[in-house]
């Protein structure tokens, strides 16, 4: 283990710390808002140590995580509960029935699934720290850029759902790892990574277009050199299996990765299309809560529900729909106009981003990346940093997030939707901060920088390489840039821990 790898997982480890301590405090602290919001009844009997659990970690249960936590317990019993894709509920699950099964005399599976969240979620949290750090290394190719990426990372704005019952860490860890494999040429692996995400979350399809782009790239690089190094019929073979090698990896990848959204939309299609489950075997409590909120619920006695009928019946499409009134444009009411400003910097920094980016690479984005420009020409290497062109097909995943994020869901939805799903706002955050902030390099402008950088230089020896540590104290004399992009990430961090946690609208 590099000691960079070291100081990111020390980090992670103590802001998960934190977190958990954190959102038990403020939990206890603050009374719960009266949220209309899913709250299944509990219908298993309490143990001994139910309620030290449900006080210590029944902040991390709220909103959203309620639903995974009861397919967790209870399997997909509601329509609306297939918004939630499988593989979190499943992961939880199963750390109940292994790790955690030893405690079942004291826990009930409740108490067991919330300790598991706490468990897993942070470990999985470390576990896409760390892939986000190996992930920028290989396309920044630039130690301190990747590193400083990566602490900003462990205080993400996401901060809460990165802690609490969501899908967030579990995604992330998947979808940079699996990014991480397709830049080092492991197509077939990155491709059963990405796969894998795509039963975590639905955006998960979004990840296909890194796999019909990077193999791409590597087949123009491929054919750039045969065409100088081979002649005749074997140029023309060459060429003819460097085709059909891209065409096929791009069918069979693609496929890999849409499999589990498919198979998942086929089981909710058996599920109320063609039910084989009667009222009766419905806890009559689960039953009573659907017919007082009008949760549907599958009935092998009773008609269909009207989806099924259409030409391609996709109960996640229905769910949005009806349930979430999500749409092209539904959300832009003036009403929303507070969540739009809660979702304001972590659309600033996408904005900044693409514009930063194609400022620097106009050339490059003109020619999406895909072969050499005029002024490139001759390098050996490209210039490492958020301007390389390996970083041009992350810039437009995530702009892509971003305008489908803005334009077609919930806005105040974009903060964990973007942090979770790529590493450009970490990147462009890491960026400004190094090409703003005086204390993190050697340049010396005035007296008063030299003395902050000698304090920020002997604060580095305590802090094991940990920048972020080293700022903080310093936050007042620190640029105004970085004033923003801690004060945005730090204050969500902690904001997201005392409202969410409460049932206050932070979702």
């Amino acid at each position: 283990m590099t000691m960079d790898v070291r100081a990111v997982l020390e980090f992670a480890t103590l802001t998960r710390v934190l977190s958990l301590v954190l959102q038990a405090v403020l939990n206890a602290a603050i009374p719960d808002h009266d949220a209309d919001a899913f709250r299944p009844p509990r219908t298993e009997e309490h143990l001994y140590l139910d309620s030290v659990v449900e006080w210590l970690f029944g902040g991390l249960s709220h909103w959203d995580a309620e639903h995974y936590l009861f397919i967790a317990e209870r399997g997909y019993l509601y329509e609306h509960n297939f918004a939630f894709f499988p593989l979190f509920p499943v992961v939880l699950r199963g750390l109940v029935e292994t790790l955690l099964r030893p405690l079942s005399s004291w826990l009930s599976v409740r108490g067991r699934l919330l300790l598991a969240v706490a468990v897993g979620n942070s470990a999985l949290f470390l576990l896409s720290a760390v892939a986000l750090y190996a992930l920028s290394r290989a396309v920044l190719q630039d130690r301190r850029l990747a590193l400083l990426s990566s602490f900003l990372y462990c205080i993400t704005p996401a901060n809460v759902f990165m802690t609490a019952g969501y899908s967030e860490s579990l995604f992330a860890a998947l979808t940079y790892g699996g990014l991480l494999l397709l830049e080092k040429g492991f197509t077939f692996t990155a491709c059963l990574a990405l796969s894998i995400a795509t039963a975590a979350r639905s955006n998960g399809l979004v990840n296909i277009g890194f796999l019909l782009y990077l193999p791409a790239l590597r087949a123009i690089s491929q054919i750039r050199v045969y065409r100088t190094t081979t002649k005749g019929y074997s140029k023309v073979l060459r060429y003819i299996w460097v085709t059909l090698r891209l065409l096929l990896t791009s069918l069979l990848g693609t496929a890999v990765i849409a499999l589990p959204f498919c198979a998942f939309q086929y089981y909710g299609y058996r599920t109320f299309c063609t039910p084989s489950t009667s009222l009766e075997q419905i806890h009559p409590s689960l039953l009573s809560l659907a017919e007082k909120r009008s949760y549907r619920v599958p009935n092998e006695n009773g008609p269909p529900p009207l989806w099924c009928m259409r030409p391609l019946p996709l109960l996640y499409s229905h769910i949005q729909d009806v349930y979430w009134d999500v749409g092209f444009l539904r959300y832009f009411e003036l009403r929303q106009i507070p969540n739009f400003i809660l979702a304001l910097p972590m659309a600033t920094l996408g904005i900044v981003a693409v514009y930063a980016y194609f400022q620097a690479n106009s050339e490059l984005c003109l020619r999406l990346g895909l072969w050499e420009t005029s002024s490139k020409k001759g390098l050996d290497k490209p210039i490492p940093g958020f301007f390389n062109p390996k970083v041009f097909v992350y810039i437009v995943h995530s702009a892509v997030l971003l305008v489908f994020g803005t334009l077609c869901m919930h806005v105040q939805v974009l903060t964990r939707f973007m942090a979770s799903s790529s590493p450009v706002p970490f990147w462009i955050s890491a960026h400004l901060l190094l090409l703003n902030e005086p204390l993190l390099h050697r340049r010396k402008t005035s007296s008063s920088t030299v003395q902050l950088h000698t304090d920020f230089r002997n604060c580095c020896k305590h802090t094991t390489q940990n920048p972020i540590a080293a700022l903080l104290p310093h936050f007042k004399a620190c640029s105004p840039t970085t004033q923003c992009i801690l004060g945005y990430f730090l204050s969500y961090w902690l904001l997201g821990l005392a409202l969410h946690c409460n049932f206050l609208p932070w979702t």
